[in-house]
């Protein structure tokens, strides 16, 4: 799981749509971005600091070591001022140690967050406002997709922050789409910092998405507790129980939520019911796990190419930078 975990506004019908078309398909599934409402959105923030969740302190350790070498790196030698700008902010915690990056190079900074949580989004604002004066934050409630307008409306250079693996929550093909879009909103001299996790033995990956004190599996089955209050459904929770398993043909985590029993869930605002037969589950989210080369594969794809990447000590996870190609 992820800061942000897809494409797509979450007010209005916009739950409504994603259900009705996530309940048709064969498996079932949900989008991830129904998770960050703002009980979603404070669930990952505690599950960013379990022990199990390596990839939150990983990622926080590159960025806090080589902040001012990514900067140089993105910067490519150009002295005009680098806006800083990142899909899925979530509480922007990491970003500090980029943005204080970019202060110390030119004195002040750009910074527009975009979330889809407007609490997390509101959160971030408020404290960095007043721990990093020399940031102009203006924040963008909206899709990652929906943003990329106000991405190319900014002008000048722009670096793109997509951090946390939350590419991973991605198909290859819906990845490249995504980036592609990013690739063109920021043009030629723009940079992209993508974090990404390493593909790795599935008894380190599996706790990080199934902890202990179960705050993953509350994070999971808290998607219906939103079904339940924004379309009026009945889904009783102690009937559904969380899942996280490895996919290896995929490289991939998946969450579901699995049916404890044969049901019938009723939504009024669908005006149906929907029948779960015991064991039947709701993918609700992907994660990928990233070889090197499908990483580069679906930045080449996307009109990026790698220019350098920082790995933690115990090289579990990587940031890159990537620069836009010139056939982009």
């Amino acid at each position: 799981m992820t800061a942000l975990a897809s494409a797509h506004p979450a007010v209005g019908t916009a739950v409504a749509e994603a259900v009705a078309t996530g309940f048709a398909a064969d498996p079932r599934k949900l989008p991830p971005w129904l998770f960050y409402d703002d009980r979603g959105s404070e669930l990952f923030e505690e599950i960013t600091a379990l022990p199990e969740y390596y990839l939150t302190r990983a990622e926080r350790s590159i960025l806090a070591q080589r902040a001012d070498e990514i900067v140089e790196i993105a910067a490519r030698g150009d002295t005009r001022p680098l806006h800083v700008v990142e899909l899925g902010a979530g509480s922007a915690t990491k970003t500090q140690l980029v943005l204080r990056a970019v202060v110390r190079r030119q004195g002040r900074c750009l910074y527009v967050p975009i979330d889809v949580s407007e609490a997390a989004l509101t959160d971030a604002v408020q404290r960095l406002r007043r721990e990093e004066p020399a940031v102009v934050v203006k924040p963008v409630a909206s899709s990652h997709t929906d943003a990329l307008p106000a991405i190319r409306a900014i002008g000048s250079r722009r670096i793109v922050l997509f951090l946390g693996s939350s590419i991973g929550n991605f198909d290859d093909a819906d990845a490249v789409a995504l980036l592609s879009g990013v690739a063109r909103a920021i043009g030629p001299s723009g940079v992209l910092l993508l974090g990404a996790d390493r593909r790795k033995d599935p008894d380190v990956l599996l706790p990080a998405y199934d902890d202990a004190r179960g705050v993953t599996a509350e994070f999971n089955l808290n998607v219906l507790r939103r079904l339940n209050r924004e379309l009026d459904a009945d889904f009783d929770l102690a009937r559904w129980r969380h899942r996280a398993v490895w996919n290896d043909a995929a490289s991939r985590i998946e969450m579901h939520l699995e049916s404890a029993v044969g049901q019938c869930v009723r939504i009024p605002a669908l005006d149906r019911g929907y029948w779960f037969d015991a064991g039947e589950t709701i993918h609700t989210e992907s994660s990928a796990k990233y070889t090197a080369g499908r990483i580069d594969g679906i930045l080449e794809a996307s009109g990026f190419r790698r220019a350098h990447t920082f790995t933690d000590r115990e090289r579990r996870f990587d940031v890159i930078v990537a620069v836009v190609s010139p056939r982009s």
